[in-house]
């Protein structure tokens, strides 16, 4: 992730998961953080994370 586009993207959806209440991207990092009020699982994010671009989870 290195611009605002990526950020946009993969908060969008990431945040349409449900149960997520909380999605913060760090560019400096390439690192996100997900905030839910309920358990998410992991392989939906990666998903969700793929779905928003070039992007992966590691």
């Amino acid at each position: 992730m290195t611009c605002e586009h990526c950020t946009k993207a993969v908060t969008e959806e990431v945040s349409a998961i449900p149960g997520v209440t909380g999605v913060k991207v760090d560019l400096d990092s390439g690192s996100l953080k997900v905030v839910s009020d309920a358990p998410v699982d992991f392989d939906r994010i990666v998903e969700a994370v793929a779905e928003a671009g070039d992007y992966t989870v590691s």
